[in-house]
């Protein structure tokens, strides 16, 4: 079958194959045909080491599809059955779940003997697949916990985006940092990850969103999203004393991942106000803060996995308030590409030009 394969981390454009197998499903796998992956800026980051990932590597973790096949003991889905593949899931019944309710943290489902497999393999050699989900490709083979059922008339490239980048931004700024009506947003990065922070905020009722991006040809479709000011990282300042009286904005969210610029969202917080790290950074690369500024301004630094996401929830959540018309998905598919564009799609990430493409398999 197709695929596209990193074959070390550092490459620059994966491997169009063609001659991919894949792993027979266990008792507790389903075997997913895969008809739409969105390319993520995690992707972009699994190639240069940002998220540590074995090679080689079928990237791609943001993918819906149609069942083809379950193992004997799978009960919560059939063949035929339209599903969002769940790069991080939940099991539902150790304590991170059931006593703390964080199911995004769980690791029990993330470390499961079936998923530490290789799923795939190419001519003999054992193929890795990132965040053991792999959805550059044509079929993949997923725990029955990594895929959330969903109604047969939602378009498939539609449901693809639920599946990491939008629930990422969205959960981050309803779940995580719990945004509240009337308050000031300020939003870094507006990629995938940051137009749905955005939307986010506005669908918890923010007051002003502010999204601060390097490229201002973006900036008249970011507005389309609900971000009610715009600017470039040199105009914020002036933005920020103009809202705010100076004080600092009541959120900020960082959706890049550069230390710099996490500092940034840091200072641009107010007193008392929450700050939340929503971009992936590097192992290797930190934050300073000195002792009695985390002291004296009382402000909240949260890190955001996944939006917080309860998948079995969450996706379900999201297509609701798309299909009422108070989350835009459709605007933000910028490109459709084909499995042979799967490379100029990663160019155009990692130049910061669009919002979300879409792979059609």
């Amino acid at each position: 079958m197709r695929a596209a394969v990193l074959q070390a981390v550092g490459d620059k454009h994966l491997d169009l194959c063609y001659d991919i197998e894949m792993v027979e499903p266990t008792s507790h796998e389903v075997v997913v045909r895969i008809t739409h992956t969105g390319i993520c800026h995690s992707d972009v980051s699994a190639m240069n080491g940002t998220i540590p990932q074995d090679v080689p590597c079928v990237l791609g973790h943001e993918g819906a599809g149609v069942v083809e096949a379950v193992g004997s003991e799978v009960t919560a889905t059939q063949p035929g059955d339209h599903v969002i593949a769940v790069w991080s899931p939940p099991c539902g019944q150790c304590e991170v779940c059931l006593v703390h309710q964080k199911p995004n943290l769980c690791s029990a489902i993330m470390y499961h003997p079936d998923r530490l497999r290789p799923p795939f393999s190419q001519g003999g050699t054992d193929i890795a697949a990132m965040a053991r989900t792999g959805t550059f490709t044509e079929y993949t083979v997923l725990y029955e916990h990594g895929v959330v059922k969903i109604d047969d008339d939602i378009p498939l490239d539609i449901a693809s985006l639920v599946g990491c980048g939008v629930m990422t931004g969205v959960g981050a700024a309803i779940n995580t940092a719990k945004v509240q009506p009337g308050s000031k947003v300020v939003v870094f990065g507006a990629g995938g990850v940051g137009v749905s922070a955005i939307q986010g905020a506005r669908i918890a009722g923010a007051a002003e969103i502010v999204a601060v991006d390097i490229n201002a040809d973006k900036f008249d479709k970011i507005k389309e999203f609900g971000a009610t000011h715009a600017v470039i990282p040199e105009e914020l300042d002036d933005l920020k004393s103009e809202l705010t009286s100076g004080h600092g904005f009541d959120y900020a969210f960082e959706c890049i991942g550069i230390p710099s610029v996490m500092r940034t969202a840091y200072e641009q917080t107010r007193r008392g106000g929450t700050c939340c790290i929503v971009g992936v950074g590097r192992l290797d690369e930190f934050v300073q803060f000195n002792a009695f500024e985390l002291f004296y301004n009382e402000k909240k630094l949260i890190g955001s996995y996944y939006g917080g996401v309860d998948a079995r929830v969450d996706f379900h959540r999201l297509l609701r308030l798309w299909r009422h018309g108070q989350l835009d998905l459709e605007g933000m598919i910028s490109r459709r590409l084909t499995f042979d564009q799967i490379n100029d799609g990663i160019d155009a990430v990692r130049r910061g030009e669009v919002v979300r493409q879409v792979v059609e398999f």
